[in-house]
């Protein structure tokens, strides 16, 4: 019968291949590098949904409001008031998660907007939808890391 060979007590086996790049990734990419990626990349995907609601600067299109009237509908919101709170969430929380100002209440907002959407909008979306949450939970748990007016002003 094989026995697995034995080191003497003082010889480590090397670390493989894989465990030498997890350790130098776990090194290059910090927790600052993942909320910023996270921030950019989630306040880029509602920012840039709010601006197909609007003209201009912030004037909400015609086509906007019939979207909300015949094809979202969200139960006890009138569609002409989800239309407004849509679009306007979908540009001011996206622009505190760039700066880093309030994330964690800022992703909170955007994931009970996501809840919203899967469940009243586009059920069928959830791999979509599940990948922001996921973003978007980091953000709740860790803040907005080292490069966030957070952590310049003191904030949790």
């Amino acid at each position: 019968m094989n026995q697995p060979a034995t080191l003497p007590a003082d010889v480590q086996p090397s670390p493989s291949l894989w465990s030498r790049a997890a350790d130098l990734a776990t090194r290059v990419i910090s927790d600052n590098v993942l909320t910023l990626v996270a921030r950019v990349a989630i306040a880029a995907i509602f920012f840039l949904s709010g601006r197909t609601k609007v003209s201009g600067f912030l004037d909400i299109k015609d086509s906007t409001y019939v979207l909300f009237q015949e094809e979202y509908h969200l139960p006890l919101v009138p569609p002409d008031l989800a239309a407004h709170l849509a679009t306007y969430a979908e540009h001011f929380f996206p622009l505190l998660l760039i700066l880093g100002l309030c994330t964690r209440g800022a992703a909170l907002a955007l994931l009970g907007m996501t809840t919203v959407i899967e469940i009243f909008v586009y059920p069928d979306a959830w791999p979509t939808h599940l990948s922001w949450a996921g973003l978007l939970l980091l953000l709740v748990a860790r803040g907005g890391g080292a490069w966030s007016l957070d952590r310049r002003l003191g904030l949790r």
